[in-house]
Formats: C-alpha cells, sequence, structure tokens
C-alpha cells in the first residue's frame, strides 16, 4: 500500500484536501491526522472491520479501547447509553480540548472499537484540522496514537510515516503539535468520575469544575495481568528502542548515580543518553544529553518528552536515564509517560 502524505495548515484550512480524507474513512480505510495533543491514526469508529484494521497497523493488543473522537457536541448522544450532568459540566469547560470522557456505549458503537467493553472513550480535539477531517469523515473517527504500538507517540508527522508508511492509505501533515502528551481521561460511569489517565487538563482543574474527583489507584503502577479500563493504561508504552532508566531524588545525588552509571556503560561499549532539564544537562557526561526544558513549566517537558525518545532513536542510544520530575499538575502526566516507557524502572536515592 502507497501511502500518500498531505500538508494542511491549520489557519488556512484546505477542505477539498480533507474531503479527500475524509472518504478515506468512509471508505473503511485509515488516515494519520494532528491533534492539539499528539497525531492520531483515525478510522470509522462505527465500522468494525475499520477498528480491526487500527489494530492490525498499529500491531496493537485487541483489548485495548479506542477513542470516539467527534466534532460537535450534538454528536455525543448518537453513541453513549446517557450523559450525566457532571459530563457536561466537563465538556462545557474543556472540549473542545485534550479531554477524554468514558461513558456506556450504545449500540451504535461495535465493541471492536471499545476493546470489548461496554463503555465507550470519547473526546472532541480542539484542532481546527482535527475538526474539519472529523466532520468531513462522517462524525465519528476512532483514533489511537499514530505509532506503532509500544513506541513513543508521533508529536509531528515525520513520525507518523516512519512508523506507519505502507500500512495507511494517508497522513495529514499538520506540523509539530501544541501539547505533545495523550489526554486526560476521565471515567463518568462511576458515582464520582475517576481520572484513569493524567493529562494537560489537571486533577485541580477537574476538581475545580465538579469539585470532587478521584484518581485511579492504577494510574501510576504496573498494571501486569488487569485488563484495561481505558486506552494506554496496561501495556508497555511510549518506550525508545534503548533502555529507560527513571532516577529519583536529591539534584545532586542523581547527577552523581546518573553519571557514574554512564561512564560504567560507555566502557561496556553503550551509546548513552540523558534527559535532564535547562539547569542541570550541562552536568552528564552521557553521549547525547537532552533539556527537555524547565521545572518553572512543565507543560515544556510534557511537549518535549516523546520528541526526544523518537530523536534516542534516531541517534542509536542504547541506555537512556531520565531525571525524575514532580507529580504535581502536569508533571503528573509526565511521570506517567515516563514510568510506561521505563517499563517502571525507576531508582530512588535516599
Amino acid at each position: 500500500m502507497e501511502t500518500r502524505v498531505i500538508q494542511v495548515e491549520e489557519q488556512h484550512i484546505q477542505t477539498g484536501l480533507l474531503r479527500q480524507a475524509g472518504e478515506i474513512i468512509k471508505a473503511g480505510g485509515l488516515v494519520a491526522f494532528p491533534t492539539e495533543t499528539v497525531y492520531g491514526l483515525g478510522g470509522d469508529a462505527l465500522n468494525p472491520d475499520s477498528s480491526r484494521k487500527i489494530y492490525e497497523a498499529k500491531g496493537r493488543p485487541s483489548d485495548n479501547p479506542l477513542i470516539v473522537h467527534i466534532c460537535r457536541m450534538e454528536d455525543l448522544a448518537y453513541i453513549v447509553e446517557e450523559i450525566p450532568e457532571a459530563a457536561l459540566k466537563l465538556a462545557e469547560a474543556f472540549w473542545p480540548g485534550p479531554l477524554t470522557m468514558i461513558f456506556h456505549k450504545s449500540a451504535a458503537v461495535p465493541h471492536e472499537t471499545t476493546g470489548g467493553l461496554d463503555t465507550v472513550a470519547v473526546r472532541m480535539p480542539s484542532h481546527k484540522t482535527a475538526l474539519s477531517f472529523i466532520r468531513e469523515a462522517g462524525g465519528y473517527v476512532a483514533a489511537p496514537s499514530a505509532n506503532r504500538s509500544g513506541r513513543p507517540s508521533p508529536t509531528c508527522a515525520k513520525y507518523v510515516t516512519e512508523d506507519l508508511a505502507g500500512r495507511i492509505e494517508m497522513v495529514i501533515d499538520g506540523g509539530g503539535v501544541e501539547i505533545g502528551l495523550e489526554s486526560t481521561i476521565v471515567d463518568m460511569t462511576e458515582e464520582d468520575p475517576v481520572i484513569l489517565r493524567p493529562g494537560y487538563i489537571t486533577k485541580e482543574m477537574l476538581e475545580s469544575v465538579l469539585g470532587s474527583v478521584r484518581e485511579d489507584r492504577t494510574m501510576m503502577s504496573d498494571l501486569n495481568g488487569q485488563a484495561p479500563r481505558a486506552p494506554g493504561m496496561k501495556y508497555r508504552h511510549y518506550a525508545p528502542k534503548g533502555s529507560l532508566t527513571i532516577v529519583d531524588g536529591e539534584e545532586e545525588r542523581v547527577t552523581a548515580y546518573i553519571n557514574e552509571r554512564l561512564d560504567c556503560l560507555k566502557r561496556e561499549g553503550h551509546k548513552t543518553g540523558v534527559i535532564g532539564t535547562d539547569t542541570t544537562i550541562a552536568r552528564y557526561r552521557g553521549d547525547v544529553c537532552k533539556s527537555a526544558g524547565s521545572r518553572d513549566d512543565e507543560r515544556t517537558v510534557a511537549r518535549e518528552l516523546y520528541r526526544i525518545l523518537r530523536e534516542f532513536d534516531d541517534e542509536e542510544v542504547t541506555a537512556i536515564f531520565s531525571e525524575s520530575f514532580d507529580t504535581a499538575g502536569i508533571g503528573q502526566a509526565v511521570m506517567n509517560r515516563l514510568l510506561k516507557a521505563a517499563g517502571h524502572r525507576i531508582v530512588y536515592l535516599q
């Protein structure tokens, strides 16, 4: 299969090109497209064959649910059994935007899209190109991240084509994304809403609307042996090809420990890499050292993380160490992704 790449500018939407992309979806094909979070791999959410194609193209386990992307609030009622009052409040506050909500699904949504669950994950992205594409595609686009399963999610079209060229019909190249981490996921089927995956929309932001929101106890832990309740919960995700270890502790001890391990691994023939911050990166002795931004604004870390992991692959780094990050606000989402990328391999320095 030849994969066509089209370039679309968010500020100057080319309706004709997006209509072509939409026709591919309606015909049962797959199209990768930009959102404000990461690039998504889209198929017709109401067509079980399309969902099966998504799993096949990604090499994704079929019990890992897909997110249904919509472009109009009025379309939600068709794919869910009921819309709780709390969900309406969150939608008013954060849709369009990087928030996914889980509902009891209607009969319109096939189990192939939901990973066999009777619930469906839904979000309305804020990216103008994404919204126009979803509209042209019929209004319901199932889309996980547009990467091979387990790899770092793509934040630019280059890495989409690297993973999926020859497996899908089209890539919409909309340039780099704004946020860089997947959406926050909140389960609205419980009596009290539960955060299943942290993201740009933080617990504090959700509580400013609802008053009280719980966090799933497994959100920051390994979920081996349990069925995933939402996309990205169970399997090792976001992982570079090289081994990744997180080191947590006081700054000077972290720097010393990482440098000691770097020296040892280089003697063993490894090409080494480090993820640090603007204030620490110059202290490391790795072959490839990259700053993820500033601890004063961890949104910069969120935006750069996947790009850095992909660049380590490009540069054939085999052993990577990362500083740990605060788990308040969006830092919690950063650590969630890092832990999954590292297979929960973390060193705590007392």
